[in-house]
Order: C-alpha cells, then structure tokens, then sequence
C-alpha cells in the first residue's frame, strides 16, 4: 500500500505537468464559433466553440452550433474567434460539409494566415476509464474568449441517448430521426455548458483529438445546464471526423 501510495506521488506532478503542457500546445487551435453584423452590439459575437485541423484553415465544431448561428443571425456573417493578445480577432468562414447525423460541421476560413492544428487520433482505441481532457469556452459571451479546460474520464461508451417520447410528440420528424441507426458516443464524467459545444476533446498526454463534445444531459428545462448541471457530457468520436464529408451547408 505505501508503494502505490510513493509511486502515486511520484505520477501525479508529472501527469499534471503534461497536461500543461499539452493545454498549452492545444490552446491556439481553439476557436470560438460566432458571427458579425455591424448594426447589432456587440456586433461580434460566438456561441460556440470549434479547432482547426489540416492545413490550418478548416474548423471542426457542432452541427446544432452553426444551425443556431444560421437560423438566428440573419444578415450576419459566419466565421471564428481567434484569441490575439488581450483581444479577439474575427475572420470570416464559410460551412464546406456538414454532418447532421453526428452533429459534426466542417468551416473554412476565407481571411488570413493559417492557424496551427490538432491532430486526430484514433477514437476506436478510447476505453471506458480512459483520462481525457476538453477545452472550449463554457457560456460563450458570459465569460468571454478565454479558454477553459476540464478533465475528465470515459464513463461509458454507449449508444446516443434519445429523449422519451409521448405519442403526442411523434411526429414525422421525430419518426424519422428514431429510424435511424444509433452509433456510440462518450459518456464523459466532465462538465459542460452551452459554449462547450464543438470542444475537441483530447488525449492530456499528446494532444491528440479523439472525440468533439457536442451536448450535456439535462435534467429538466435548457437553464438547468447552468444552474444545476448533471455532470454528464457527451462526445462524438472524432473518427466520424475522417469520414467523407457531405458537401454544402444545410
């Protein structure tokens, strides 16, 4: 017992030091996911978050966090926040492919240099137990461009949870969307919020992105993800990610 309790000891600075130094590697390839229209203040603004990957102009996020941006920004234009300095830096995008079954998005940004990307790992090596790590902007505009970092574990890998239905409820839609073939996702034991949506989440030793986090469960209405949040977070493994994409935007 006093062996494992010195060896403990010994891993647990180190793993943390990794980890720091992996956040710190990871931190200029997050974007936050927003919009810009002159006429409205502040005329810039994000919902969500999002990482480069590639050549350093594609971004990965939510499906549901462009969809928001689409239906609600009328007039707007898409494109990422890029943390420079003590301020952020808007650059246009435009949405290449979107997954709507994974809740995956692909943008390409059509301003500026390329960013530094991440690397996509191979999420069919994750296991339950596994650490991991995820970094995104956690209420978007409430706290700002600053970027937060959870750890946490694999809790389950299980097949994507579909909310109880009344017969009241089932519609066409709805009918359509429960006839589609379930796939598996991690159930983390991180917490998220609204802004966390399009995280990478990340291997704390490499950097690697194994998966993006694409919602929370919540117990009850919408603002219970920010008053009284579950606990449980969900991500898409990021091999989905290296799949042929669908063209176009919606």
């Amino acid at each position: 017992m006093r062996l494992l309790l010195l060896l403990f000891s010994l891993l647990a600075p180190a793993d943390a030091a990794e980890l720091m130094r992996t956040i710190d590697d990871v931190k200029p390839s997050i974007v936050g996911i927003g919009s810009l229209q002159q006429t409205r203040g502040p005329a810039i603004g994000f919902v969500g978050t999002g990482f480069v990957i590639g050549d350093g102009l594609t971004v990965v996020t939510a499906a549901h966090v462009v969809n928001d941006l689409v239906n609600s920004g009328q007039g707007a234009t898409l494109g990422v926040l890029v943390r420079s300095g003590d301020s952020a830096q808007f650059r246009a995008a435009r949405v290449v492919a979107m997954d709507k079954e994974h809740d995956l998005a692909r943008l390409r940004i059509t301003q500026g240099d390329a960013l530094p990307a991440l690397r996509l790992g191979d999420s069919g090596k994750v296991r339950e137990g596994q650490e991991l790590a995820f970094t995104g902007f956690p209420l978007g505009m409430v706290l700002g461009l600053h970027h937060v970092t959870h750890r946490c574990i694999v809790s389950a890998i299980t097949p994507l949870a579909t909310p109880a239905i009344t017969a009241r409820q089932l519609d066409g839609k709805t009918a359509r969307q429960l006839q589609k073939p379930r796939y598996a996702v991690f159930q983390l034991d991180g917490t998220a919020y609204p802004g966390s949506s399009g995280s990478p989440l990340f291997d704390p030793a490499n950097g690697e992105v194994v998966g993006v986090v694409n919602m929370v469960f919540i117990k009850g209405v919408k603002e219970s993800a920010i008053s009284a949040p579950s606990g449980i977070t969900y991500a898409v493994p990021a091999n989905y990610l290296k799949s042929p994409p669908s063209p176009g935007g919606r």
